[in-house]
């Protein structure tokens, strides 16, 4: 069975992070579904350094390629770290095409680290750009998802389950973060319909930062597309139903029908469940 792709012609998502990897897979799966595109992240053409730079994918990039679905889509360059920064992308945002229907907090940074071994400052990256960042934007877009149809706050995070995390506990406590601000505003914003949902991958995922940490290999990941298709199953949905719900990928497509999930691995057979892991060591796939 495959998965749902709702008719989103007419809205617009707001998503943060899609200059590449699951930012800019999500993206191009809601554009395919008529759904206008606010590319945001740090890499734009515009800078200086953009060409001198060993990095794949820019904003207006991901925006070009939502306009080949035959979409709207505007590119913004976005620090979420900064609340002056942000405000005024969203502004842009809602003047640009009057109503943003979705929002997706997908901006992430990573570094698995002990406490002792993790330098102060990329605690503090870890904790601006994933909780200050995904409470930025949740905050800056409250108001205006309170006065839309069909209103959606997603985010990138992991189910909220465990009280420690060894090896790991700063980079996890920030995601973690990330989804106690998600699964607040669905109690704060649920009296307006507004769904908010936070989404996150079984597996490890192909993307520049698991390459670059040395996550695994290829037999370890699936591709981005797995996520995306999650998104997608989740918008099929009513928001005014639901909401507070903080699912797996796998686990979701499974009860929306899906039983065979080859297309998304790299290599032959399912990878080891080692991102629910990550935040849940005791996580297994059910029979």
């Amino acid at each position: 069975m495959s998965v749902t792709r709702p008719d989103l012609s007419g809205q617009t998502a707001f998503i943060t992070g899609t200059t590449r990897g699951i930012g800019k897979s999500i993206a191009l799966a809601l554009a395919e579904q008529g759904c206008n595109i606010v590319s945001t992240g740090k890499t734009s053409e515009e800078d200086d350094d953009y060409a001198d730079r060993d990095l794949e994918g820019s904003i207006e990039q991901t925006a070009r390629e939502a306009r080949e679905c035959g979409v709207e889509a505007l590119a913004l360059k976005l620090d979420v770290r900064d609340e002056a920064a942000v405000e005024a992308a969203v502004e842009r945002a809602i003047d640009e095409f009057g109503t943003v229907n979705i929002v997706i907090n997908n901006a992430s940074a990573i570094q698995l680290a002990t406490v002792e071994d993790l330098p102060p400052k990329r605690f503090d990256l870890l904790t601006d750009v994933n909780v200050r960042g995904t409470y930025l934007t949740s905050r800056a877009f409250a108001d205006h998802l309170r006065e839309v149809d069909n209103a959606w706050l997603l985010t990138n995070a992991p189910p909220v389950g465990i009280d420690r995390s060894p090896g790991s506990g700063p980079y996890a406590w920030s995601k973690l973060g990330m989804t106690f601000i998600t699964l607040s505003l669905a109690s704060e914003l649920g009296g307006d319909d507004v769904g908010c949902n936070a989404f996150w991958p079984v597996t490890a995922i192909d993307t520049r930062a698991t390459r670059y940490f040395g996550m695994g290999t290829e037999d370890d990941w699936r591709t981005p597309e797995i996520v995306s298709d999650t998104v997608l199953e989740i918008l099929s949905h009513d928001p005014a139903e639901y909401t507070g719900n903080s699912v797996y990928d796998e686990e979701l497509l499974r009860e929306a029908g899906v039983d065979d999930f080859s297309k998304y691995n790299l290599t032959e057979g399912d990878p080891e469940p080692t991102s629910a892991q990550l935040f849940d060591p005791d996580y297994r796939r059910s029979d």
